[in-house]
């Protein structure tokens, strides 16, 4: 068995199709087919159920798909290991990220990364917490960015303090508070954001023993928006989310100051190839050049 058949059945599963993945790998349709055969052979039982409408996976195939899907990142890791020696930066980076940080972040640190190393590749897989923990514990990504705490024993670096803030709509009668305390809260007719947000937001007013009437649960931020600026209830959002606010919603901070804690985690940071370290570390640099780093 050779990491090429593997790589093989890896892009037919991903790709749903032969053909796709006979052009993406620069193969005939029939080197394709020949590699599969034999890798069939070889296990002992078939991979891959054929119809009209392409491939999919037989029970047996699903059972050995992760192990072979880590036997080519350990591959990748070595290719990458072998080049770092050789010091010649190229490889692969798989990152999960938030919608917020892809916002704010991303745009800033790939195009400072990008310039630094023009031949490492990245792909960025956006979604919640839930999707990110998933994705790290099957090995989907690298790394990803997360909340912390995490639900899973990940190794975690943290970056930055995210502010935890109250939005109130154009006529509140607290807009010109400077502070608002919990006790104001109560009665309020709240919109819960998800997407992972809601954990924090739970969290802090559990902790703070406050109960709101949460009327919408949503999670999408520019819904959330509209329905406060439509005086349809508040909201508690951290600040990294409140690009594009519109200009009369009014943003007050909390009396007891609260935050979300944004880092990175993966199964192991010492494990993370050369390519991803040099990700790392070039996100860290931008955040503290643009004042966003708060952990050294």
């Amino acid at each position: 068995m050779t990491i090429s058949k593997y790589e093989i059945f890896n892009t037919i599963v991903e790709l749903g199709s032969l053909t796709k993945a006979a052009e993406k790998l620069h193969l005939t349709q029939s080197g394709v087919s020949y590699a599969i055969s034999t890798l069939e052979s070889e296990l002992g039982f078939s991979l891959l159920k054929r119809n009209r409408s392409g491939v999919s996976l037989t029970s047996n195939g699903e059972r050995i798909l992760i192990f072979i899907q880590k036997i080519l990142q350990q591959e990748e890791l070595l290719q990458q290991e072998v080049i770092s020696i050789k010091s010649l930066n190229t490889g692969t980076v798989r990152l999960g990220t938030l919608s917020s940080v892809s916002m704010q972040w991303l745009p800033g640190i790939l195009s400072q990364f990008h310039e630094a190393y023009p031949l490492i590749e990245v792909k960025t897989y956006l979604g919640c917490y839930d999707e990110m923990s998933d994705w790290i514990s099957n090995s989907t990504i690298d790394f990803g960015f997360v909340s912390l705490p995490t639900s899973k024993p990940f190794e975690v670096m943290p970056l930055k303090k995210d502010k935890l803030v109250v939005l109130l709509p154009p006529d509140h009668p607290l807009q010109h508070q400077k502070f608002i305390s919990f006790n104001q809260l109560r009665g309020e007719h709240f919109i819960m954001p998800q997407w992972g947000s809601d954990d924090n937001i739970k969290r802090l007013l559990h902790e703070n023993k406050v109960k709101l009437q949460v009327k919408y649960e949503l999670m999408e931020e520019r819904t959330i928006f509209a329905m406060v600026q439509m005086g349809l209830g508040i909201s508690i959002l951290p600040e990294l989310i409140l690009i594009n606010i519109p200009g009369d919603i009014h943003i007050v901070e909390l009396e007891k100051t609260d935050y979300r804690i944004l880092g990175l985690a993966s199964l192991s940071m010492k494990n993370i190839s050369p390519a991803g370290k040099k990700f790392i570390a070039c996100t860290r640099s931008w955040l503290r050049e643009h004042n966003f780093l708060d952990f050294e």
